[in-house]
């Protein structure tokens, strides 16, 4: 099933684990800055990736019917 958010996180993956390689290579390593917006960009999925899990949970939970016959 097509999912905008998985291959949108997987590019975010892939993304990020190309810059770590790149700063483990290199002799100077990445300033704070650039840890800074690293830990900024994946707090930031993070946090959108709970908001979807969050909405597709109470939309389920909204459609339980408590009514009984």
């Amino acid at each position: 099933m097509y999912n905008p958010t998985n291959q949108v996180v997987f590019l975010l993956r892939v993304l990020v684990e190309g810059r770590i390689q790149r700063a483990r290579r290199s002799e100077g390593g990445a300033s704070a800055v650039e840890w800074v917006l690293i830990s900024a960009l994946l707090i930031g999925v993070a946090i959108a990736v709970g908001a979807i899990i969050l909405k597709k949970l109470t939309d389920k939970a909204n459609n339980i019917n408590l009514n009984t016959p």
